[in-house]
């Protein structure tokens, strides 16, 4: 039978929707407000591209065997305290080739408004569900001095950029590449060719995949909600898990700038899911090979984008004529108070007040 592609779920507010990623880096307002003013004055064409399936989805893990025809790909973490493997043991990535619906070589030219990767789970009522974030101490040997015990049931599954070593890039990498260089053994943590990235103060990608062995906390670009589903109940298998990329971020937004203009966006998924050695309750997701998508029974990875080309008017220039003045002023303090996804609230905290007001000041001219 046909299975039709289910429609995307409501947009969230993007000004308001804050809760689902910590924060270890501060963005300046003014660029934050740029990336996330989409509902006015955009100039040049708007965007709306739906990829059904990866040009490529592939299991990275030491000990897979068939590298790009595995029919599910999992994520799982390893022993903490543990000295070999990554603490992200079993990542995935997946990859999109995009010219076919976005325009290339545009840059900075063009601004992801937004970006949602779903992928469908393949195991039923195995792993559980968390939306929030862990910290890193939950992850190190309970006998370590900073050990913290996970507050909540279950790991979140995480979104992150795809980083690479040893000469790959986005284009050279394939399926089928090497885990590592060869004579290198999967057993050594930070060997794999490609992996999970977060982004340094500068927006250069740095390895997550040992952040609880080198004490730092990882910052995905989204976590995974399954719509409906209730924090620490087991996930259904069949249900789709939904990651939300957080576009007004500069470095997220610039990494997707990236991959667009090139033609191709690789997303890296990883969880630090509490493994025993050879087993435990990890997720594990559909995989484009995997039979039931042949039979329109199961779908793989999707990733949805939603872009406008040019460069988004000042967030604090409210009537975007490309000067922030008294007209925008005006706006502000007629809006002022509780403004729900109005383009006054500037910092998108659900008010508009007096760091609102700061912002607009700051930006006047």
């Amino acid at each position: 039978m046909n299975r039709t592609m289910p429609t995307l779920a409501p947009r969230p507010t993007p000004r308001h929707d804050r809760t689902s990623l910590p924060r270890a880096r501060a963005s300046s307002l003014a660029v934050s407000v740029a990336l996330t003013a989409t509902a006015h004055g955009l100039a040049g064409g708007t965007h709306a591209a739906d990829f059904p399936a990866p040009a490529l989805d592939r299991w990275m893990y030491p000990f897979n065997p068939s590298p790009g025809t595995r029919i599910a790909l999992s994520t799982f973490g390893s022993t903490p305290g543990a000295p070999e493997f990554d603490s992200r043991d079993g990542q995935l990535i997946v990859g999109f080739d995009t010219a076919s619906q976005l325009p290339t070589g545009l840059g900075g030219a063009l601004t992801v408004t937004r970006c949602v990767l779903e992928l469908e789970v393949s195991n039923n009522l195995v792993f559980t569900y968390d939306p929030t974030p862990d910290p890193w101490q939950a992850f190190v040997a309970t006998s370590d001095p900073a050990f913290q015990a996970d507050a909540d049931a279950g790991q979140p599954v995480e979104c992150f950029a795809v980083g690479f070593r040893n000469g790959f890039t986005a284009r050279t990498f394939a399926e089928n590449s090497p885990y590592a260089p060869a004579g290198t053994s999967g057993l050594l943590p930070g060997v794999r060719n490609a992996f999970a990235a977060g982004f340094d103060a500068q927006g250069a990608t740095v390895d997550v995949s040992q952040n609880p062995r080198q004490r730092f906390q990882a910052q995905p670009m989204a976590i995974g909600t399954v719509e409906g589903l209730t924090p620490g109940s087991l996930v259904p298998g069949g249900s789709i898990m939904r990651f939300e990329l957080e576009v007004s971020d500069p470095s997220i937004q610039s990494y997707l700038q990236s991959g667009v203009s090139a033609g191709r966006v690789l997303l890296a998924v990883s969880s630090l899911t509490l493994v025993m050695q050879g087993s435990g309750p990890f997720p594990s997701f559909i995989a484009k090979e995997h039979p039931n998508v042949t039979f329109g029974l199961s779908r793989p990875a999707r990733l949805v984008i939603e872009a406008t080309e040019g460069t988004p008017c000042a967030g604090a220039d409210l009537n975007c004529d490309g000067t922030v003045n008294g007209i925008d002023l005006g706006a502000l303090l007629g809006a002022w108070g509780a403004c729900d996804a109005c383009d006054a609230d500037i910092n998108g905290d659900g008010v508009v007040n007096g760091i609102d007001l700061g912002a607009l000041l700051g930006l006047w001219g």
